[in-house]
Parts: structure tokens; C-alpha cells; sequence
């Protein structure tokens, strides 16, 4: 018996750790202390913050991945795992600082690994984010033969004064949004039940897997030029679920519907598969990426009004 005969190559696992090198280490910046193969990696705070607080995120892509691995089409996943967990740092004002990512497959195939990675560097390098280490773990009594999991780890720093909660958000407030790319990484399970229930769906492939947008470069100029009260990433629970999360008590979102603007793809699936619009509101983003709440006026094409901060006897999201 040897570990290759149990379901571990440790000679593709060092072969895909040589093909990926240099794409992980094009994501080092100046901060970077140690290269890629360390048990550790190393991370030196940048200097300029008076009362520096770490941020953490973790997220993965769900069952997108489905959609990937029976397509065989994997370069956007490792987008979707950067976008998931960076998205979400950024809502409290932070600016992320470096990654980690986690995958676990059946068996590890160096090159489908390098194309994952590729996408998880490109993400990387959009939301100035330094990949500085990760886990490839070959578990074939996990996994189905082809199938493997993703979850990423992404760790930021804001300044303590500037931490945005939103404790400051008062009514009068407007309410941007910020277009989403497509479906991004939620709802999937219901997107794969109307696909397999309508063969004949015509919706392509490049819609389906079309990655989620990374907004840390916009968002950031936002809170650069404004003043930002409150910020609310739209993932699961949709508009609705989100940005409560983000409002204090006593006060009431009120959205303007018809300003929203939805993409085909969800009024495909939505008739392919009969869903009711409050299920289509609670499951997906609906054209809705993120939500930006502040009291000046913004007025960029890529930011999109879609209503006011009203005062309430309750904390809620109102859309009519």
C-alpha cells in the first residue's frame, strides 16, 4: 500500500503548488514578508493608522460550483470566492489587506487547480489583496470523483474613528445602489432546479457563471468623496434582509422598485420556474450588488437613487 493508492498524488499536489508560484506571488505587495510555501504567511501593517482595527471575512461560492465543474468552465469561481468575502469587508469601511483560500477535491488535478487559482489572483489583484497562503486538500472518500469545494478567508484593516456601522445613519439619508454583474454567488440551488426542470432554458453559460463584481475599488471612492453613513453588501436575503442588517433601530429603508434595474436573467428564471416575486426578492440581489446610504447627493451613472431613510417606531426596509 502506498497514499497515492488511498486517494492522495502528493507529487500533483507539489506539481500544482510549482504551476501556481507566480501567479500567487504577482498579488504580493510591499507588506508581504514571506513567499508561498511557509508554513505561515506574513503580513506587515501598513503605517498611516492612528488606532488600526483587523477586520476578518469568510465565505465560499456554494453551489455555483455545481455549475462549474459540469461545465468544466472554471476560471471564474476563484473571482466569486475573492468577491464573496472582500464584499463583504469592505462594508464596514475597511480596506483589505490579504486572502487565504481553502479547496478540497476528490482528486487534485494540477492544471484545473492552476485555473482556480488564477481566478482567486485575479480577484486578488482587482481589490489590491495579497494571496499570501492557502490549503489544497485531496480527500477522495469526501468527494465525488470531479467535485471540490472552495471557502476563502479574507482579513482587512480600518481605522477605529472611521469604522463605518451604521450608528449614523439618520432619516433624510439617500439609498444608492450599485448595479450587480448577474446572479453572483447566491441562490444557486434554485437557479440549478429551474435550469434541470427547463433543458431548454437558452440562458448561456457566461450569464450563469458570469462572476461576482468586485466593489472595492468603487466603494472605497465613495467613502473617499462622501460621506458614507452605512454600506450593505446584497447576498442572500436579498435587498430586503441585507440592508436591515445594516440600518440602527428605529428607522425605515423605503425603496423605489421600478429604480431598480433587473437584469434578463432573472426575469428568465423567474418564468421558467413559476417563482413568486417575493421568493425572487428574498433570494436573490435582483440587479443589486450593494447598497450605499449617505446624506449628500451622489450623482455618478454608476450609482443608482433608489430611495430615502425615513423615520420609523421600527428598524425595516420597505420596497414598493
Amino acid at each position: 500500500m502506498d497514499y497515492k493508492s488511498s486517494g492522495v498524488d502528493i507529487d500533483a499536489g507539489n506539481r500544482a503548488v510549482s504551476l501556481i508560484k507566480e501567479k500567487v506571488a504577482s498579488t504580493f505587495t510591499p507588506n508581504v514578508l514571506q513567499g508561498i510555501g511557509s508554513f505561515a504567511g506574513f503580513y506587515e501593517l501598513p503605517e498611516g493608522y492612528k488606532k488600526p482595527v483587523l477586520v476578518s471575512c469568510t465565505d465560499g461560492v456554494g453551489t455555483k460550483l455545481k455549475l462549474a465543474i459540469d461545465s468544466g468552465k472554471l476560471d471564474t469561481v476563484g473571482i466569486d470566492l475573492v468577491a464573496m468575502c472582500v464584499n463583504d469587508l469592505i462594508c464596514c469601511g475597511a480596506k483589505p489587506l490579504f486572502f487565504l483560500d481553502y479547496i478540497a477535491c476528490h482528486d487534485l488535478v494540477p492544471e484545473q487547480m492552476d485555473t482556480i487559482i488564477g481566478g482567486i489572483t485575479q480577484g486578488c489583484i482587482e481589490s489590491d489583496c495579497s494571496l499570501v497562503g492557502g490549503e489544497m486538500a485531496e480527500m477522495s472518500d469526501m468527494y465525488k470523483k470531479g467535485d471540490f469545494d472552495l471557502a476563502g478567508f479574507s482579513v482587512g484593516v480600518v481605522e477605529k474613528d472611521d469604522i463605518i456601522d451604521g450608528s449614523k445613519i439618520k432619516p433624510g439619508d439617500n439609498i444608492y445602489g450599485l448595479p450587480s454583474s448577474g446572479i453572483h454567488s447566491n441562490g444557486y440551488s434554485l437557479v440549478r432546479k429551474v435550469l434541470d426542470a427547463n433543458p431548454d432554458h437558452g440562458i448561456s453559460l457566461d450569464t450563469l457563471l458570469a462572476p461576482t463584481k468586485l466593489y472595492v475599488n468603487q466603494v472605497q471612492s465613495l467613502i473617499k468623496a462622501h460621506a458614507i453613513t452605512g454600506v450593505a453588501h446584497i447576498t442572500g436575503g436579498g435587498l430586503a434582509e441585507n440592508l436591515e442588517r445594516a440600518l440602527p433601530d428605529f428607522v425605515m429603508a423605503t425603496i423605489n422598485r421600478d429604480a431598480i434595474p433587473v437584469p434578463d436573467v432573472f426575469k428568465q428564471l423567474q418564468t421558467l420556474g413559476g417563482i413568486a416575486d417575493s421568493e425572487m426578492d428574498r433570494v436573490f440581489n435582483m440587479g443589486i450588488g450593494m447598497i450605499i446610504i449617505s446624506p449628500d447627493t451622489i450623482d455618478s451613472e454608476d450609482v443608482i437613487p433608489l430611495g430615502i431613510i425615513d423615520s420609523a417606531g421600527s428598524k425595516g426596509v420597505s420596497i414598493v
